[in-house]
């Protein structure tokens, strides 16, 4: 070996030592040296793969990757820095063949086989995945990241207790992993086991160091067991570690330790139904959950439906696991087009084969981003997550025909026994982080969209704690342009 290339080695030695330091900055000029000494080695794209992964740059990762690849096919370990790379660029087959692939050339390769479970699982493929996944925690007991993806493939085979077990053995051999621990609180939580959830929230502030998600969870874990002082203190703590996260301060808001905001952010919503779209329909059907049916009465009074003609297409805004398409099926109404901000309640929807199109986005961004010629739109408990609604209904009233239907459900604000109105007197944000409204607002604010209100219904929303929550179902058309 020439001078050159030792010492090119060697800097590269130095760089990766100094980036599994997590000193990213201080590893890029050796690269750079190293490249100038030895040329593109080996050594020298495993380190450039992994700066740009720690940069988060993924798609420069893969081009490297990919040239490098096709110039060492034999090299395992730019497959598995592939597969990788792959599983976070989204293209999850291309991972698993890729890991399946450093898989067959070394059977004893955990990471290997831990990153082709981790592609399996994304692939449904759940038995296969908890298989490797299982091989990679037995013999690499200390790697966190192997044990939580094995709880997700059983917990998504139904194994709650599996996958709890997973986590809990994970905590007592690597007792300082606050990603466990936040893994273990979340998986409680889905299972709406509050009180486990709390204990393990509290555990995790102990150990230490405080963390903004472990807090904001220990929140709302204490907000279902009706704790709403401690849940309010919890999410305090958790603002003063991460005053920019919306998420926390959504929660905070709806403590009353901020002024309130006019809608709740996407990270919330998103976090709050991917949390929740396993057990979603089952949870809402043993709440008494009506407002379907409701939306069901009223389109059986549509003109077009009363004289037998067909209705759509269909935009169907939050449609979380399509729980409205569902109880209309049966009407000449459809095609359906849903909108939903969580990954995982759309997955729910997509196996009901239900929908022409879904699409992953934020209803108002939708919205805005179109001007359809919708002659009916649904919003079923989505309006619960905002407070102003000028924007929402701008957008909606963009999109639909003239005489087009809107159809939505909120909670009704009404005054406490002692006759006070909380909040601003239009709307008012709960501690379960959803809003309230007054029937006042809602009128004002669907006339000042262009709409005239066709229709006010007051079914139940649910029950919470035996008592019926009052809702409100509104029934909006578009005034068409004299």
């Amino acid at each position: 070996m020439s001078s050159n290339a030792e010492s090119g080695e060697l800097l590269c030695e130095r760089a990766a030592a100094l980036l599994d330091a997590g000193r990213v900055n201080a590893a890029r000029p050796l690269l750079t040296a190293a490249r100038a000494l030895a040329g593109r080695t080996l050594a020298s794209i495993h380190l450039s793969v992994r700066l740009a992964a720690a940069d988060g740059d993924w798609q420069a990762a893969l081009s490297e990757l990919d040239e490098a690849i096709e110039a060492h096919p034999e090299d395992c370990g730019l497959r598995k820095l592939r597969a990788e790379a792959r599983h976070r660029t989204g293209n999850v087959e291309g991972a698993a063949r890729d890991a399946a692939e450093a898989v067959l050339n070394d059977r004893t390769d955990l990471r290997a086989k831990a990153l082709l479970g981790a592609a399996l699982l994304d692939l449904g493929l759940l038995a296969d995945a908890g298989s490797c996944l299982r091989e990679a925690v037995a013999g690499a007991p200390h790697e966190a990241i192997y044990r939580e993806a094995l709880a997700a493939a059983l917990e998504r085979t139904g194994d709650a207790d599996g996958a709890l077990a997973a986590l809990t053995e994970g905590i007592v051999v690597l007792p300082g992993s606050l990603s466990l621990r936040n893994a273990a609180i979340l998986l409680c939580m889905r299972r709406r086991d509050f009180i486990h959830a709390l204990k393990f929230a509290e555990e995790a502030c102990q150990v230490g160091p405080l963390d903004a998600t472990t807090l904001g969870m220990k929140g709302h874990a204490l907000v279902n067991l009706g704790q709403h002082d401690e849940a309010a203190l919890a999410y305090q703590d958790a603002l003063k570690l991460d005053p920019e996260d919306a998420h926390v301060r959504h929660l905070v808001a709806s403590s009353g330790l901020l002024p309130d905001s006019k809608r709740a952010p996407e990270a919330f919503i998103r976090a709050v139904f991917d949390e929740y779209a396993d057990r979603f329909e089952n949870h809402l059907i043993s709440l008494g959950y009506g407002i379907p049916g409701a939306i069901r009465t009223v389109l059986q009074d549509h003109p077009k439906l009363a004289t037998g003609e067909p209705l759509g297409p269909v935009l169907d805004l939050g449609c979380g696991t399509g729980l409205v398409a569902l109880a209309i099926s049966d009407l000449p109404v459809g095609p359906f087009n849903g909108v939903d901000l969580s990954p995982r309640m759309l997955e729910q929807a997509r196996v009901k084969h239900l929908y022409a199109k879904l699409c992953e986005a934020d209803v108002v961004a939708f919205l805005d981003e179109r001007q359809g010629q919708w002659p009916l739109i649904i919003a079923a408990d989505v309006i619960c997550y905002f407070g102003d609604l000028s924007g929402l209904f701008a957008g909606v009233h963009r999109n639909l025909i003239p005489n087009g239907w809107f159809i939505f459900s909120t909670e009704e604000l009404l005054p406490d026994l002692e006759g006070v109105t909380s909040g601003n007197g239009d709307y008012a944000l709960g501690r379960q982080g959803r809003y309230s409204h007054a029937p006042h607002y809602l009128y004002e604010a669907a006339l000042a969209a262009g709409f005239r209100v066709l229709r006010v219904d007051r079914p139940s929303v649910r029950r919470e704690a035996g008592v019926e929550v009052p809702g409100l179902l509104l029934t909006l058309e578009r005034i068409p342009p004299s």
